[in-house]
């Protein structure tokens, strides 16, 4: 896919409704083609606008860089979506986070670098070898202490959250892996999740997909199905972002 006219510094894969980097997903799963934005990809207003907002820890670049030359870099979250979830971290004044979906820890590292010395991120994800790219970066940035890496099904992570009586007890949750289990990650982090917390939700709009879901693509079936029971959910308030490939922001109530 093409990408913006930004140095490599800056560039990161594909862009999704306009936005300059791909959206990250869970290893075996593509990113699929998107719709134009209202702001086009080539833009020189989205290109200001990424030329005055983007700031980035030196450590996060390094990583950054390192995932971009990966066959599969396309599944990186997006530079400005992850700037984004680390504000929100940060302005909760959020101690326990949950991330769904690591790669190679790029949004993990940023969450990290704004939680507390006593903060804590549990990242989940079934793939190590993407992992092992940002471990020792984790480490470099001497936030490595603050993430909880638990390479199994993120279901039977939360359901051990659980059943340890964390319910509640959790600030903030990131989902951006599987989509075919979007549904249970969001009801079992809304459980985790205290009042006042928030859970964002990547990949809603699934490259557009959602607008009329095919039979047989499972994934923009439960993506819409999600967005359809998130809309009418009393127990959250909720804001659709176009950013990257839609991020949905659900305020626990």
């Amino acid at each position: 896919m093409p990408l913006f006219s930004v140095p490599k510094e800056v560039a990161v894969g594909a862009a999704m409704l306009g936005v300059a980097f791909a959206t990250g997903m869970l290893a075996g799963f593509g990113t699929p083609k998107s719709s134009k934005s209202t702001i086009g990809k080539n833009s020189p207003l989205w290109q200001y606008i990424l030329d005055h907002s983007l700031r980035e820890h030196p450590i996060l670049k390094k990583l950054r860089l390192l995932t971009v030359d990966h066959p599969h870099g396309k599944m990186m979250v997006s530079c400005d979506q992850a700037q984004l979830m680390a504000n929100l971290v940060k302005l909760i004044k959020a101690k326990k986070v949950i991330e769904i979906g690591v790669f190679t820890g790029y949004n993990t590292l940023n969450m990290a670098l704004v939680l507390p010395d006593n903060g804590k991120v549990i990242a989940c994800d079934i793939n190590e070898d993407y992992a092992k790219i940002g471990k020792p970066l984790w480490k470099e940035a001497g936030v490595d202490h603050k993430i909880d890496l638990r390479i199994k099904p993120a279901i039977q992570t939360l359901d051990e959250l659980l059943a340890s009586g964390e319910a509640e007890t959790f600030d903030f949750a990131f989902i951006d892996a599987d989509k075919e289990s979007y549904i249970e990650y969001y009801e079992k982090c809304l459980r985790l999740i205290k009042k006042g917390g928030i859970i964002a939700i990547d990949n809603i709009l699934w490259g557009g997909r959602v607008l009329k879901p095919r039979k047989d693509d499972l994934a923009a079936q439960t993506i819409h199905q999600l967005n359809e029971k998130l809309l009418r959910d009393a127990r959250i308030n909720i804001s659709i972002l176009p950013m990257g490939d839609g991020v949905t922001l659900a305020f626990k109530l």
